[in-house]
């Protein structure tokens, strides 16, 4: 269960490995989190689309629960991820730092690799191997690209399915369409607090105590 004043999502973000990066807590924190899942039938029926967004600070952004028919599961988590980016653009603003939970090793890989490739350092960095967009994601990947530049930052975390929160959305959109009649909420937190210093400033670092990095932080695939 999540602390007071913080958000479940950013409990599950903090305890799940961000694969090919890590950093120390200090600056692993972000404003808004977002949790998609897609689900796939192969009748074509009953398959859906999930989201949860959430400020730092526990405000509920939105939630969607939507009925979708992705010829693949493949296919279906990246719908998911690109509805969810797509909202998360609509209601929060540009400068945001954005976390990013799904349940798909390889989206989770494609993700932080093409955020590490456009850091802007002069050099195109990709995990060895790359990873390869399933066929039929195509389009899809592109939008999740456009959004991941929009973004002042973004990183991805590979979570267990079973503790997702946009899975029972994404595998029951009959029973939770309700969530998608709730009024369109455009939010922005309260600062981070003394989790870092502003931006800019020197030093912030003399005074403050040793911090440890959580499992999340160590290198590492998440299938590791």
């Amino acid at each position: 269960m999540a602390a007071h004043g913080r958000s479940t999502l950013r409990d599950l973000f903090d305890d799940s490995p961000t694969p090919h990066i890590a950093h120390p807590p200090r600056t692993h924190h972000r404003h808004f989190y977002v949790a998609t899942d897609g689900s796939y039938r192969r009748d074509g029926d009953g398959g859906g689309l999930g989201v949860v967004i959430e400020a730092h600070d526990g405000t509920r952004v939105a939630r969607l629960s939507v009925p979708d028919a992705a010829p693949n599961n493949n296919v279906a988590e990246y719908r998911a991820l690109h509805l969810g980016l797509d909202v998360l653009a609509a209601r929060t603003p540009d400068d945001a730092r954005i976390g990013v939970l799904v349940d798909h090793d390889n989206l989770a890989g494609a993700v932080n690799g093409e955020v590490l490739a456009g850091a802007g350092d002069g050099t195109e960095w990709r995990p060895t191997g790359g990873e390869r967009i399933p066929p039929g994601s195509e389009s899809h990947w592109r939008g999740i690209c456009a959004r991941i530049a929009g973004f002042d930052e973004l990183r991805a975390a590979r979570l267990d399915g079973r503790e997702n929160p946009a899975h029972p959305l994404a595998n029951a959109p009959r029973e939770y369409a309700h969530v998608n009649r709730r009024a369109d909420r455009c939010v922005v937190p309260e600062p981070l607090g003394g989790s870092e210093p502003p931006r800019g400033s020197a030093g912030g670092e003399a005074n403050a105590e040793p911090q440890y990095p959580p499992p999340s932080r160590f290198e590492g695939r998440a299938s590791d």
